[in-house]
């Protein structure tokens, strides 16, 4: 898992239930832009296998609220640095459609290319801020009646939009890779 974000690599590791080799490298890649995290992902896993030559994972995350016409989307992270949680709740004060969800490409990059894998979790945007588990935008991001940040570790990791997306790679590469790998080598 290639990631400058520890959170990001102890979630995927969560999600694979630490019984796979799971090694986080941080690497600094470059900030692709695109309205599609998928393109996003493809751009970082490409460049990662071209540094590393070593398959690989990578994601995108972009965090798209309805009321503010799918901003920040794929410029989450920037945001978040720049306004945080506050600034997005202040954005969102007498908002009706308190709508948003988060959509998460992972990226696998090998010897065969990059194939990309998709997850969205859909929710609404809290009044405020709750729970003190997660990271970036957890405490304001309600499914059902609780925060990503109100949910332990172990049961976002089975629900969130990055476990849909790994859950969409790990089927296809049970399935799929090593017949994939024994013919092309």
């Amino acid at each position: 898992m290639v990631t400058g974000n520890v959170h990001k690599a102890a979630e995927v590791a969560a999600f694979f239930h630490n019984t796979a080799e799971i090694t986080h490298i941080s690497l600094d890649l470059p900030e692709y832009r695109s309205d599609d995290v998928g393109e996003i992902a493809r751009g970082k896993a490409r460049y990662a296998y071209e540094q590393l030559k070593t398959p690989l994972i990578v994601d995108d995350t972009g965090f798209f609220i309805d009321a503010l016409k799918g901003f920040p989307g794929p410029y989450a992270a920037y945001v978040l640095n720049s306004i945080g949680n506050s600034g997005i709740l202040r954005l969102m004060e007498g908002q009706a459609d308190r709508t948003a969800r988060f959509v998460t490409a992972i990226a696998f990059a090998d010897t065969n290319g990059v194939r990309v894998f998709r997850g969205e979790i859909e929710g609404k945007i809290a009044s405020a801020p709750r729970g003190g588990e997660g990271f970036g935008y957890d405490p304001i991001f309600e499914t059902g009646e609780k925060t990503l940040a109100e949910i332990p570790l172990e049961e976002k990791s089975r629900i969130s939009h990055r476990a849909r997306a790994l859950a969409a790679f790990h089927d296809w590469f049970l399935k799929e890779y090593p017949a994939s790998r024994n013919a092309n080598g």
